[in-house]
């Protein structure tokens, strides 16, 4: 099982933090999947280099395995971010359009109805991320968010996104970039966020709120939902990573309709929008990514 890295030389924000991942040591040629995606390989990491919109390849986990027969356990993405606000920032998320009715056509990938599974890194690289930019300084200049589930490509597999924010002066900072690349345990760590599916850990998955999930951000930096009970019956004792992050819905990844609004002939006299089957898609997902684990709800009702 390997590790896909996936960057694109179109965007500063993406190629910044892929250089600062091959400047570790270890890397050599990887194996050939296409004549435009260059691949390097670590271990049990890939990294590829594409020259399209980093959410334009679909299927790059299917890809790999068809070209290469290694098996992908996750995908990681590396990209630019962008705000009305223009604030400096380094951001997590899962990828995903679950609200987005069949037939429709997704405006940043993906595909209608569908959502990847989370990676079960997200919650930990959050974390490790604020500690880092802390660490170096970054911050309070930038500020380290998690983003709700948003965009493509279209993956199968485990999946987030590492972007670097928000404008043409920080897309290519190279502080920004080292500290995105700590995450995977390449410069000698040990890496963070390896689900273990016998630990009984708890997974949030969040539902409302904006798209900078800040109430449920509150929760996954601040609390491990550790169940005394479950450990004692287990007779794991070992003190807990935090928070496992599942998929992170926003409001507007759950529409709703007034029955005034619902097609004639419906006989559902209840809430219309596509927010069930948002809600059931993400659940799924993020059912898929953590085996063994118990997923709880958070809701946030502003």
């Amino acid at each position: 099982m390997v590790i896909l890295v996936v960057a694109t030389t179109a965007d500063p924000a993406s190629i910044g933090p892929a250089s600062a991942f091959l400047a570790m040591p270890g890397w050599t040629p990887g194996p050939f999947i296409d004549e435009k995606i260059a691949s390097y390989a670590n271990g049990e990491t890939r990294l590829l280099k594409h020259e399209r919109s980093i959410v334009a390849e679909d299927d790059l986990d299917r890809r790999w395995q068809e070209a290469t027969g290694e098996s992908v356990s996750e995908v990681i993405f590396l990209s630019r971010h962008t705000a009305v606000s223009n604030r400096p920032a380094l951001t997590v998320h899962p990828i995903g359009v679950p609200h987005l009715r069949i037939g429709d056509t997704p405006p940043q990938g993906g595909r209608p109805a569908w959502a990847a599974p989370p990676n079960p890194r997200v919650g930990p690289w959050f974390r490790l991320l604020r500690k880092i930019a802390i660490d170096q300084c970054l911050v309070p200049e930038f500020e380290v968010t998690l983003e709700a589930t948003h965009h493509g490509p279209v993956v199968s597999t485990p999946t987030m996104f590492l972007e670097i924010g928000s404008t043409e002066e920080y897309w290519g900072r190279q502080d920004a970039a080292q500290a995105i690349a700590l995450g995977l345990g390449l410069d000698g760590g040990n890496g963070v966020g390896k689900w273990d599916r016998n630990s009984y850990n708890k997974v949030l998955l969040a539902i409302g709120g904006g798209h900078y999930v800040p109430r449920h951000m509150d929760i996954i930096q601040s609390l491990s939902f550790t169940d005394s009970s479950v450990l004692l019956a287990s007779g794991n004792n070992s003190r807990k990573e935090g928070v496992w992050v599942g998929h992170l819905l926003s409001g507007y990844s759950l529409p709703m309709e007034e029955p005034a609004q619902r097609k004639a002939g419906d006989q559902d006299k209840g809430i219309g929008g596509t927010w069930r089957q948002s809600i059931k898609v993400s659940l799924e997902a993020t059912k898929s990514a953590f085996p063994g684990g118990v997923i709880l709800a958070h809701l946030d009702q502003k």
